[in-house]
């Protein structure tokens, strides 16, 4: 222990060897000289400090007590503290005094001295256009409210009553309650103020007394506080009543302080303690300071009041920053301060005045709150003596329900009378009003639906009644601003949750969307459907027609194939005709019977092959056009497979394709004129889309199309000429999807949310609402009423099959009538080829006729030709024989010899004549071929020696 003693005496001694000592001056003003004592203790015990000794530093003290006159108070400063060249002030008063240290700070302020507070608490000295170089060790007034704020949470409450003084004090704390409470969600129902000394509360009163809040926040002084609390007393909103009163620490002194009040306390609000805080903030900033190197010497201190000075103390300023900065354990706890200099962390009692005193029932700060700052220990006593914690509102149990008519959610028919509920009964609805904003006629309805049988399954289960009615705007309502206004306000049923005007509702019972902007207005209770946005179109029919069979290849290749048809039939005829293996080549040396493979023949290989018929006959002969055959036929098979293949995915398992996919569809994305989209005006599908960046182009395209209601946008989109596309909840176009056979929802849901029963902010309901509505959750009730509205399919609508559907006649209408026309085709041919082979025998007959006349005809000039040649050669016979012998014959013996004569000279004349006999070829019916005679016909050219009389005929 003694060397580690004289190892540092040792290390002291080297620093100071090596560095001059710094005198850090500091200068008080305090409230009596006993306090003066003790500051000088305390500086006595800093200087002894090794770390002060080892950063050459050592402090002393001018001190003097607090004048109760400011003027004077300053004054003595200047004369006597800061011509002593001080570098730090502190400054405490007397708790009856709380005008002199402001003088001291503006002295100080002034020259850019720092001055430390131990017991001012005024809210003037956070300003720093005043006060710019004041902290204190104690909070101020206003700090109170961060101590309301975490007991309002603590309790559950968050609907107050503020009243407070309209003075400085007054005015501060309210302004930072006001802070606090809107990042707590905490609701300032109504704000009372009052003129310091009042007399007479009771008409400022009647504002707490109209209140729906239980929960009143006072601010006052002790004097203004017993004269408030006389007043509520005859209003009967304290002593006895259901109002809970939260004060501040000078309003619990009072003596007409309500039982059940809670006030606070500051501990440690001790002077010497927070002197001897003081002390240690400065040592430790200014060896901190020293030790860093930030600061080797207090520089150009001030020493006179009557030197102008041209600029703040620059060495002082550095001084105060660094200050601040510090966080240190203290006799008062830990010290922290804010920018403006006030003491974060300071810990309160918590007080409840109960019959005869006021009891100290906790702890709000760290002192062994154990990590929560409100920390109670002993039990409160409320209002009445009642020990379990108020509500804080005042609860009605008849609430009145606004609500909007949306399907499948709320329907409504009209009723004759208010009380006509025989029909509305039998829809399992309830009675509603509508009055309309124009008019002011109210009218009657049965509003029934999801909402309104949950509407009252919560009412059963949290025991409340209700009204419903209508909303007159029939919006959901947005934040916009109304007229030419620059204030924006809530429209629709939204505005009638946060209005505070005489149309107000208490509940919104509707599929309402909850999303941040609606949110930071209203209470929403739990999620009573969970769902998403979703894209509503018109089913893209696609009826079938007598082409469907047609429909698995492509115009083009149904014309490609027909072409490769014809062009292989014509290659195929062309191998085998010039093949010298074809038919046409051995049809000359081989005895076959088979025919040669003309063109029609290949054409109608070509099709069988094809179509997979049989071919009889007509194939080819040569190897090279057989190999092109077998390629065709493989070509057949694959485009049949693929045909088959596509036949079945179009007309068995094809479904009606949407016009869009989702909405990442590029048609959506990359809006154009001829495919219009949007949602419903003022609606939360909207807001998404608003502040959504990525959907930014979607809400330009959609801003201007928008509709008044989704009914008119659902319509359109039916009819398909205005609108392509609807956007809205899943649920509601889930209802349509099943309801409507051409409607159709397309795509992945997409901004997921939730739909919630809106409340007033700060509702006393909202937490009763969502068990209730968890409870229906969990037994089951939601999911009957999404079977019972939402869920319900039509039955006019085809049943949608989880399997692939089967033929029908509609499907395979075009391949039946495809064989009427071609029976059609084949009755029709028939008898153009009946008339075409009339035709044609017409024309063989008069040409029969004109060859039969032709060859008459020849054969006639023939005979007289034979006959002239015949009657020559007689004259010249007759010329050498004698002529006497001639005329000496009778005439039947001239006739039998002219007979002979014509006979040998017909048969010598054939003979040697250079003109063939004429002859008629020979026409056989079965292969209608050219046969030629036997032998030919000779023609007896004499008629007069023909046999029989005939003039000629054939032999």
């Amino acid at each position: 222990m003694s060397l580690m003693m004289v190892s540092k005496v040792l290390a002291l001694m080297l620093l100071t060897s090596h560095c001059q000592s710094e005198n850090i001056h500091i200068g008080a003003v305090l409230s009596n000289m006993e306090v003066v004592n003790h500051l000088k203790e305390f500086v006595h015990e800093a200087n002894s400090r090794l770390d002060v000794k080892a950063a050459g530093l050592s402090f002393n003290v001018t001190a003097q007590p607090m004048d109760a006159n400011p003027i004077r108070s300053a004054l003595s400063v200047c004369d006597d503290i800061i011509t002593k060249r001080v570098h730090i002030m502190i400054a405490s008063h007397p708790f009856e005094h709380d005008v002199s240290p402001i003088s001291v700070s503006y002295t100080c302020g002034y020259y850019g001295m720092p001055l430390i507070g131990i017991s001012a608490r005024d809210s003037a000295f956070s300003d720093k256009n005043v006060h710019p170089t004041f902290m204190r060790t104690v909070p101020p007034y206003f700090n109170q409210a961060v101590v309301w704020v975490d007991l309002l949470t603590h309790f559950g409450w968050n609907q107050v009553i503020f009243v407070h003084g309209m003075d400085e004090e007054g005015r501060a704390i309210l302004s930072r309650f006001q802070t606090l409470a809107e990042q707590r969600e905490i609701k300032i129902e109504k704000t009372v103020k009052f003129s310091i000394g009042t007399t007479n509360f009771t008409e400022l009163l009647q504002d707490v007394v109209e209140a729906q809040s239980r929960i009143v926040l006072l601010s006052a002084g002790k004097e203004d506080a017993e004269v408030l609390f006389n007043n509520a007393a005859e209003l009967r909103i304290a002593y006895g009543s259901e109002y809970v009163w939260l004060v501040t620490e000078e309003a619990m002194k009072a003596y007409s302080t309500p039982v059940g009040a809670v006030g606070l306390e500051l501990i440690n609000e001790d002077e010497e303690a927070n002197l001897e805080d003081s002390v240690k903030l400065i040592v430790d900033s200014v060896v901190e300071l020293f030790r860093s190197g930030n600061m080797t010497a207090i520089k150009d201190t001030p020493d006179s009041c009557s030197t102008p000075m041209t600029s703040k103390w620059r060495d002082g300023m550095a001084l105060f920053e660094h200050m601040k900065s510090m966080t240190i354990e203290g006799r008062t706890g830990m010290l922290q301060f804010t920018n403006e200099g006030d003491r974060l962390n300071s810990i309160y009692y918590i007080q409840n005045k109960q019959q005869d005193r006021v009891q100290m029932v906790g702890y709000h700060g760290n002192k062994e709150s154990q990590g929560q700052m409100v920390n109670l220990r002993n039990e409160i006593v409320w209002p009445n003596g009642e020990t379990d914690t108020p509500e804080g509102v005042q609860i009605s149990t008849h609430l009145q329900v606004v609500t909007i008519e949306s399907k499948p959610f709320v329907y409504r028919f009209p009723l004759l009378t208010e009380n006509d509920m025989n029909h509305c009964d039998k829809k399992k609805g309830v009675n509603c009003s509508f009055t309309n904003s124009t008019t002011g006629e109210t009218t009657f309805h049965c509003c029934y639906g999801y909402c309104m049988e949950m509407l009252k399954l919560i009412a059963g289960k949290v025991n409340f009644t209700y009204s419903v009615h209508l909303s007159a705007e029939n919006i959901f309502g947005s934040f916009k601003r109304v007229g030419n206004g620059t204030k924006k306000e809530w429209t629709g049923m939204m505005g009638e949750l946060t209005r505070d005007d005489g149309v107000t509702s208490d509940l919104l019972v509707a599929p309402l969307t909850i999303n941040p902007e609606r949110a930071a207005a209203i209470d929403f209770s739990k999620p009573f459907k969970y769902q998403g946005l979703s894209i509503l179109v018109k089913k893209a029919q696609k009826d079938s027609s007598l082409a469907s069979f047609l429909q698995p290849f492509t115009d083009t290749l149904w014309i490609l194939v027909a072409l490769s048809v014809h062009i292989v039939a014509l290659v195929l005829y062309l191998l085998d005709r010039f093949s010298p293996f074809g038919r046409f080549k051995l049809a000359k040396n081989d005895d076959t019977e088979e025919d040669a493979l003309n063109l029609s023949s290949a054409m109608w290989f070509a099709w069988g092959v094809l179509l997979n018929s049989g071919i009889g006959e007509g194939t080819p002969r040569s190897f090279s056009a057989r190999v092109l055959g077998m390629v065709w036929a493989g070509f057949a098979m694959i485009i049949v497979a693929s045909y088959t293949a596509n036949l079945a995915a179009f007309l068995v398992l094809d479904r009606p394709d949407a016009s869009i996919s989702g909405i990442d569809d590029s048609r959506l994305r990359n809006p154009n004129e001829n495919f219009r989209y949007a949602t419903v005006k003022d609606s939360a599908v909207e807001m998404y889309f608003k502040r959504q960046v990525e959907l930014s182009t979607m809400y330009r395209k959609m801003e201007e199309l928008n509709y008044a209601n989704a009914d008119d946008a659902i319509r359109d989109v039916k009819i398909g000429e205005k609108l392509q596309a609807f956007i809205w909840d899943s649920s509601r176009l889930e209802y349509e999807d099943l309801k409507d056979c051409d409607l159709v929802r397309v795509g992945e849901l997409f901004g997921r949310s939730g739909l919630g029963v809106g409340l007033k902010k700060g509702s006393p309901w909202t937490h009763r609402v969502s068990l209730a509505i968890l409870g229906l959750h969990e037994g089951g009730d939601m999911e009957k009423l999404d079977n019972e509205w939402i869920l319900v399919e039509s039955t006019e609508c085809p049943e949608r099959a989880p399997t692939p559907a089967t033929l029908g006649l509609t499907n395979m209408a075009g391949v039946f009538m495809m064989v009427a026309g071609g029976i059609v085709a084949g009755v029709f041919l028939i008898f153009v080829e009946i008339l075409y082979k009339r035709h044609r025998g017409l024309k063989e007959k008069e040409l029969e006729l004109a060859r039969n006349a032709a060859d008459r005809w020849r054969g006639n000039i023939a005979k007289r030709k034979t006959l002239r040649q015949t009657l020559a050669i007689q004259r010249e016979t007759m010329k050498r024989n004698n002529s006497s012998f001639a005329k000496m014959t009778s005439l039947d013996s001239h006739s039998s010899l002219s007979t002979g004569l014509l006979s040998r000279t017909s048969v010598r004349m054939g003979a040697v004549s250079n003109s063939p006999p004429v002859t008629r070829p020979k026409v056989t019916a079965q292969s209608g071929r050219s046969v030629a005679p036997s032998k030919p016909s000779v023609l007896l050219t004499n008629p007069a020696f023909s046999p029989a009389g005939h003039k000629s005929d054939y032999v």
